[in-house]
């Protein structure tokens, strides 16, 4: 019998696909001179981030939905600011890309993301170097730059800034990651936006006044408030799914689940956009990549069911998820953080979530896959 708890995490994935296959479609069309022609992505982003923190702050600070944390200057300092600084980059890179590559070269690019992930997860030490992960990695970047050899339109600029912001992104996961998990905090999908929204939006704002603000003649601006409002809106939407994955399930569940809507995205964006031409180099190469990331997980999630406790009965496991439901104090925590210990590849703790209030379901436990993947990796 599948618990609610599982159907529910497999719901949130889900909802992530849809809405960020939605997002990279509507952001394309927008900021594509051939379309909607607003060729302006650090504009795009900014407003997305003063639409998601306006939206913040009126749950928060007007309507009182959801009830602020007790943000020390030290933890703003120090996890806030870099978190708002690398997803500001992130979304930069990665909206500007859109000027000069297809959508579906993109996302071939995007299977780097595990690589970017682990690597930055060994920099930041909460994982380790092993030969075999190693290997993987090495599988998924030679199937990338097979891919990037087949690419018809491959431009230089282009890539450099996915892939630029293929780190950034990374590198934001994983601090996130430690926001959630490691300082203390129990951020819901709101309070995250409510802090890190404000911050990346003035992170945005430095280098619009220099590269952006100059070339912007707001009688040439083609705006219709529906377009922004709609595509802020889904952003927004988006922002709070990925927030709400990664709290449940971990930074490189969420990468893997994004395989499935890379493969999606290719073959819409080949429907939408005509420009966007596939080869077979192209598919080969994504192809190897795509061996390595399942590879990758497969050996992520048989470490951790080796630290899982003895099979129970589907009665006692399904009693058991109905409990955790019920009492959202009742997180799983790992035996090595019993036991105070650490090391290895777990992670120092099950990501903290708060009571998401009405916005989001209340179901506080994670899968049995997703608990796996945490405790052994955290990246």
């Amino acid at each position: 019998m599948i618990g609610r708890p599982l159907v529910l995490t497999y719901l949130y994935l889900l909802l992530y696909i849809f809405l960020s296959s939605g997002v990279i479609l509507y952001n394309k069309w927008v900021l594509s001179p051939k379309y909607f022609n607003f060729p302006y992505p650090i504009t795009l982003t900014m407003i997305h981030m003063g639409f998601s923190g306006l939206v913040a702050f009126i749950l928060v600070r007007v309507l009182k939905v959801v009830a602020p944390v007790k943000m020390t200057f030290e933890i703003y300092a120090t996890c806030v600011i870099p978190i708002s600084a690398f997803f500001a980059s992130s979304l930069w890179f990665g909206n500007t890309a859109y000027l000069h590559i297809s959508v579906a070269f993109i996302q071939m690019l995007k299977a780097l993301m595990p690589v970017a992930t682990f690597v930055m997860a060994v920099i930041c030490g909460t994982d380790k170097l092993k030969c075999d992960v190693f290997t993987n990695m090495l599988l998924i970047s030679v199937g990338v730059v097979i891919s990037s050899y087949g690419e018809i339109h491959f431009n230089v600029v282009g890539t450099l800034y996915q892939v630029t912001g293929i780190f950034a992104e990374a590198l934001r996961l994983v601090l996130t990651q430690v926001l959630l998990q490691k300082k203390g905090l129990t951020l819901n999908p709101v309070t995250s936006l409510y802090y890190i929204a404000p911050c990346s939006f003035v992170f945005l704002f430095i280098p619009w006044y220099l590269l952006e603000q100059p070339e912007m003649e707001v009688s040439q601006i083609r705006f219709n408030f529906w377009i922004f409002f709609s595509n802020a809106l889904s952003a927004l939407a988006l922002n709070f799914s990925i927030f709400l994955v990664i709290g449940r399930t971990g930074a490189v569940t969420i990468r893997v689940a994004g395989v499935l809507k890379d493969w999606i995205l290719i073959a819409l964006s080949t429907v939408i956009f005509p420009e966007s031409t596939i080869t077979g180099l192209n598919i080969i190469g994504y192809a190897i990549a795509l061996v390595g990331v399942v590879m990758y997980n497969y050996l992520k999630v048989r470490e951790g069911r080796g630290l899982q406790l003895p099979s129970e009965s589907v009665m006692d496991r399904t009693a058991k998820d109905w409990k955790l439901d019920k009492k959202s104090s009742d997180l799983y925590i790992p035996n090595s953080v019993k036991d105070g210990g650490g090391g290895g590849n777990e992670s120092a703790s099950d990501p903290k979530v708060d009571e998401e209030a009405p916005l989001i379901p209340s179901s506080r436990t994670l899968s049995h896959i997703g608990r796996s993947q945490v405790t052994s990796h955290t990246a």
